[in-house]
C-alpha cells in the first residue's frame, strides 16, 4: 500500500484491510471483487490484484507463511527487489538492503554519487548492499529510511542533527543540496476520451468491467471509449445504449502516472433496464461504494449526477410560481 502512496492515505485503508482479512489465508479465499472494492480510491489498482494474487500464492505453496529470504519472496507476484529486500529485512531479520528514494538521497549524498538517476539506481543498490549489517539489518534500513524522511530531506538537510555530518562527502564538497541529480522528467501526454452514464428510472448506474489485466484491469467503469490523442469523432457511435444523450458542460480531468486524461461526459436517462438495452450491470447509486471503482470513475459518475441535480432544481425553479 506504501508503494507510492503517503503513510497518512495509507492509514485508514491499512486498518481496515487487517482488520476484515487478519491473516494471509483469509486474504486468499476472499473474492478479488471485495478486494479491489476495499482498495477503491487508493490508486494504483495493480497493487490490489497482485496483493491478493500473493496472497493466494502464498496460501497454497507456503502455508500462509511468507518465505524469509530475499530469494523466494522475489518470485511472489507483486513483490519486486525493494519490497523483498524490505520484508526479508524488517520482518525476518535478514542481511538485505531495501532501497527506496529516501534511502537514495541518503546514500548519493553520503558518497557523492554524481551519476544522474534513475541511471544511478544500480550504484546505490552496491552501496546499501555494502552497508547492510548482519545484526539489526531491519532496523539499520528503517534508520536509513526515516533519516531521508527527516533529516536527509530533499531540499533542506538538516545537517547538523545528522550522525553522518563528518562522513558525508557531498556536505564536505557543498553538494548536499543539488544531489541525488536526476535526468530531466518529461511531459506527461495528454490523452482524452468519452464517458457514457445512463441513469435508470430505479437510479441506478450502468457500469461494465475493464479488461482484468492493464490499466484498472478487472475493475467497473462507465461505458466509455478508448482514450487516445483526440475525442472520438462521432462519439455518439459509441453509446451502449439507443437512448437520448445530452453532453454536459466541463470535463473530467484525472491524472495517472504516466499521462493526463481528459473525459467528455454524455449522461441518458432511460425508464428502466430493458429500454437502455445495455450489456453490463447496473449500480443503485446509492451503493456504489461497494463496487470496485476507480477514482476516475467515481469522478465521471459525481459529475453527471450533479448535473442532473442541478438540471432538475432549474426545471423546479421553473415551475415554482413566483
Amino acid at each position: 500500500m506504501l508503494q507510492q502512496t503517503t503513510v497518512a492515505a495509507v492509514g485508514p485503508y491499512f486498518q481496515s484491510f487487517v482488520k476484515r482479512w487478519p491473516t494471509i489465508d483469509a486474504l486468499a479465499a476472499a473474492p478479488v471483487d471485495e478486494i479491489m472494492s476495499a482498495w477503491s480510491g487508493l490508486g494504483y489498482y495493480s497493487r490490489a490484484r497482485n496483493l491478493h494474487a500473493c496472497a493466494r500464492h502464498v496460501a497454497a505453496e507456503y502455508g500462509g507463511s511468507l518465505p524469509s529470504e530475499e530469494a523466494a519472496l522475489r518470485t511472489l507476484p507483486g513483490i519486486g527487489p525493494y519490497t523483498a529486500a524490505a520484508i526479508s529485512a524488517i520482518a525476518f531479520g535478514k542481511q538485505a538492503a531495501p532501497v527506496d528514494g529516501n534511502i537514495e538521497r541518503v546514500l548519493a549524498r553520503l558518497f557523492a554519487v554524481r551519476e544522474k538517476l534513475p541511471a544511478a539506481k544500480p550504484m546505490l543498490k552496491r552501496l546499501a548492499q555494502a552497508l547492510a549489517p548482519q545484526a539489526r539489518a531491519g532496523d539499520f534500513a528503517q534508520a536509513m529510511m526515516d533519516l531521508g524522511a527527516t533529516i536527509c530531506t530533499p531540499k533542506s538537510p538538516t545537517c547538523e542533527s545528522c550522525p553522518w555530518i563528518k562522513s558525508c562527502t557531498a556536505r564536505k564538497l557543498g553538494l548536499e543540496r543539488s544531489l541525488p541529480a536526476r535526468s530531466t522528467k518529461q511531459l506527461r501526454p495528454l490523452r482524452r476520451g468519452t464517458a457514457f452514464v445512463v441513469i435508470s428510472g430505479a437510479s441506478e448506474v450502468l457500469l461494465r468491467r475493464r479488461p482484468p489485466k492493464g490499466l484498472l484491469g478487472g475493475m467497473h467503469e462507465t461505458p466509455m471509449s478508448a482514450w487516445e490523442k483526440d475525442f472520438p469523432g462521432d462519439p455518439l457511435s459509441l453509446a451502449p445504449t439507443k437512448s437520448r444523450y445530452r453532453m454536459l458542460d466541463g470535463l473530467v480531468h484525472h491524472t495517472f502516472t504516466h499521462f493526463n486524461l481528459e473525459l467528455q461526459v454524455f449522461i441518458s436517462h432511460v425508464n428502466s433496464r430493458q429500454s437502455g438495452s445495455a450489456k453490463g450491470e447496473w449500480a443503485p447509486v446509492n451503493d456504489l461504494a461497494h463496487f470496485a471503482l476507480p477514482s476516475v470513475i467515481r469522478k465521471v459518475i459525481e459529475h453527471a449526477l450533479n448535473s442532473a441535480e442541478r438540471k432538475n432544481f432549474t426545471a423546479r425553479a421553473r415551475r415554482t410560481p413566483r
